[in-house]
């Protein structure tokens, strides 16, 4: 499989509507893991490939881990290991993991002690010939052409399609040269009410943190891994859940108070 910067770049991988004006820095990462959950919703996640090539796509679907407090997470109860140190540093910093010892997972650091967002779904905008062939790597040979937005719809796809390897694990999303993310110049902010809130996925054992609805989707999204209907009702205007957590309660001043574990 030929690397990145070795694939012949189409024409579809440059880019007519970005400028660097449109990244975001560290003032975005700060906020409480839930809200920055739903605030990844609609900004597009870039990977620079090392010819300069760029591959591009929009987040539609997100997964709150609050940390200490939140026994879903890998860094529960406070535990700081070799692995979840990126949890524990700034926000805005990238954690990356493995799962099942050959896929990985992109998470982003965010405001509470040991808190991160799981990107778990983008929606393919640039680069998808590069996209399709990185995918094509980890596949079985003879295997169909994937559709576009098979391309990137699960937390090991957008890493295989982005090439985010393990080494990005504790970089700045903010100043990293090489991944980045942007606010799209051609959309408008997302409406709250096109906002699912869903349960976790995969944490099944973990009782009733598994039922807290820190899934956030884009409502009708043809790229969210899994459709929830039954919390698309529950997310309608008039029907939407309190699932805010300890770390992410405003107080009577609009501030947040994050508890520190």
């Amino acid at each position: 499989m030929e690397s990145p910067a070795e694939l012949k770049k189409p024409a579809d991988c440059e880019s007519h509507y970005f400028t660097k004006k449109d990244r975001l820095g560290e003032d975005f990462f700060q906020q409480p893991c839930l809200s920055l959950s739903k605030a990844f919703l609609g900004k597009i996640l870039v990977r620079r490939c090392a010819d300069g090539t760029e591959l591009r796509g929009r987040i539609v679907e997100t997964e709150a881990y609050l940390g200490g407090e939140d026994e879903a997470s890998h860094s529960a109860g406070g535990k700081r290991t070799e692995r979840n140190t990126a949890m524990f540093m700034q926000p805005g910093t990238i954690y990356v993991y493995p799962i099942y010892g050959i896929y990985l997972c992109m998470n982003v650091s965010s405001e509470g002690e040991g808190a991160a967002v799981l990107l778990r779904s983008l929606e393919p905008l640039q680069g998808q010939p590069i996209m399709r062939q990185l995918r094509a790597a980890r596949r079985k040979e003879g295997s169909r052409q994937l559709k576009d937005k098979e391309l990137c719809n699960g937390p090991s796809k957008l890493c295989q399609a982005l090439d985010i390897p393990r080494c990005f694990d504790r970089r700045d999303l903010a100043t990293d040269p090489e991944v980045w993310l942007e606010r799209d110049p051609s959309t408008n902010p997302t409406d709250p009410n096109d906002i699912v809130s869903a349960p976790r996925i995969g944490i099944e054992s973990h009782g009733e943190w598994a039922r807290k609805p820190w899934r956030f989707y884009l409502r009708g999204h043809p790229c969210v891994s899994v459709v929830n209907k039954e919390a698309e009702k529950q997310s309608l205007p008039g029907n939407v859940k309190n699932d805010l957590g300890p770390s992410d309660v405003q107080s009577d001043t609009g501030q947040h108070n994050v508890k520190r574990t």
